[in-house]
């Protein structure tokens, strides 16, 4: 009853029952036949609707996964008072998340079929943006602290951030402990700290230095 009422369009806008049915039935399908076996077909007979209602609202395939993506996805942006803390905690989390979860292997998956086909790189690109953007907020609220150089662009530096974790679930390397997770974000973090200053684990790893030399 829920789906067939579901089913009625209303136009190019998403209709939220609907389109909530279609998202379940793609996941269950991917959960079932995982990313090689994934089709439109496949989960518009689960979902009892029609393709063109689903590519109206989902022009390809990719688009339709990275929206289940993004919904599976429980990753925290920590907003502790300090830019190290925030990013570690970023980075444990949405490894964690990858590692436990079907969405590292469906990400990985996207990004890999990304290099032959135009079309899901597109997806992935505008999905990017997004992304840093979004993570790209803990370097602004830093910049605002004094903890970032003002002229840094933020999200250039989410990227960066976000390259370190994509090369890591491409290799499969999500159990990285957190002191090499630490060490990673200090060598970033002392690049772009404001002339003169340097974070705090940086500084303090100096002091121990001198006081043993």
């Amino acid at each position: 009853m829920g789906l067939d009422r579901g089913r009625r369009s209303i136009g190019a806008r998403r209709n939220p029952d609907s389109a909530d049915a279609i998202l379940d039935a793609a996941e269950a399908v991917l959960v079932e036949a995982g990313y090689s076996g994934f089709s439109i077909e496949a989960v518009a007979r689960r979902a009892r609707a029609g393709k063109p209602t689903i590519y109206r609202w989902w022009p390809s395939k990719a688009a339709l996964l990275f929206d289940v993506y993004q919904r599976l996805k429980r990753v925290a942006y920590p907003d502790t008072g300090n830019l190290e803390d925030d990013l570690v905690g970023f980075l444990k989390s949405l490894f964690s998340h990858w590692r436990e979860t079907s969405s590292g292997s469906i990400f990985r998956s996207l990004i890999a079929e990304a290099q032959s086909d135009a079309t899901v790189a597109a997806v992935l690109a505008e999905y990017a943006k997004g992304r840093h953007a979004h993570s790209g907020q803990m370097i602004e609220r830093a910049k605002a602290r004094g903890e970032v150089a003002t002229d840094v662009d933020s999200t250039l530096v989410a990227d960066l951030v976000a390259s370190f974790a994509w090369t890591h679930l491409l290799t499969n390397r999500l159990d990285e402990d957190e002191t090499t997770l630490r060490k990673a974000v200090g060598y970033l973090l002392k690049g772009i700290a404001p002339p003169g200053n340097s974070p705090p684990a940086i500084r303090q790893r100096s002091r121990r230095r001198r006081i043993v030399g």
